[in-house]
């Protein structure tokens, strides 16, 4: 966090659970709200060098919040959010709460790019080629993402509750067809996908988790680690 703030920048994300969380310590400000000291271990810990360690400073002045999280028919959680946001007139809790709950949609957004457009496996091979292939990557998504702009403030519905996955089949069906037609339908047939896509509403389902497991089982092949040419001599002189 020390490093953080010697750039000039600051942060706000989740305290780490060996830390306990105490309302006798420290000043409050607000409601789930207040101000900690964090003081600098005696022993250097991993992942610091000497030099980095003597460096921080012997005291840091933080802000904790913490809040719960209650959904009927789960156990109740909480919540404690550190920031160097100190101002509390200026940063409300609420909105530090708000902030934090868009971090989910971050992780959600790219997931879609890896997963969705597929650019978890680069197939280039050079650095200058593996670079354009990210940027034409980024651009698709932007694409998607400015239909479903479109499309929600067109037909007044929430362009984050659209679906990325059925935007992206829309759209590749309706590309032949975009360009082969003449500008006046051209755009009749944007304003229909448009109208398509919004039938694509993502519903709101609050403490879902899912597991990170695949399916099926692979295949109990090697890997592919040199040209099939080369792979299709070994089988002919084996």
């Amino acid at each position: 966090m020390f490093a953080i703030t010697k750039l000039g920048c600051d942060a706000v994300f989740r305290k780490h659970q060996s830390r306990t969380t105490t309302m006798r310590k420290g000043k409050i400000v607000g409601d789930c709200d207040k101000l900690v000291t964090w003081y600098k271990p005696k022993r250097c810990p991993q992942g610091l060098s000497l030099d980095e360690f003597l460096a921080l400073p012997s005291a840091i002045t933080v802000r904790e919040i913490y809040y719960y999280i209650v959904i009927p028919g789960f156990r109740t959680q909480q919540v404690s959010l550190i920031t160097t946001l100190l101002d509390k007139s200026s940063y409300s809790t609420l909105e530090f709460v708000g902030l934090y709950g868009k971090r989910w949609d971050v992780e959600l957004n790219l997931r879609h790019i890896k997963t969705t457009l597929g650019m978890d496996i680069l197939r280039c091979k050079t650095p200058s080629m593996i670079r354009k292939e990210i940027h034409v990557y980024l651009l698709a998504y932007n694409l998607l993402r400015s239909l479903m702009w479109s499309a929600g403030t067109t037909y007044n519905t929430p362009p984050n509750r659209l679906s990325l996955q059925g935007t992206r089949h829309h759209l590749l069906n309706f590309i032949p067809k975009l360009e082969t037609a003449h500008s006046q339908k051209r755009i009749r047939l944007y304003r229909s996908l448009l109208k398509i896509i919004v039938h694509k509403v993502v519903p709101d389902r609050p403490g879902r988790s899912e597991p990170r497991v695949t399916k099926r089982r692979p295949k109990a092949y090697p890997r592919l680690t040199k040209p099939r040419h080369e792979l299709r001599h070994q089988l002919q002189t084996a």
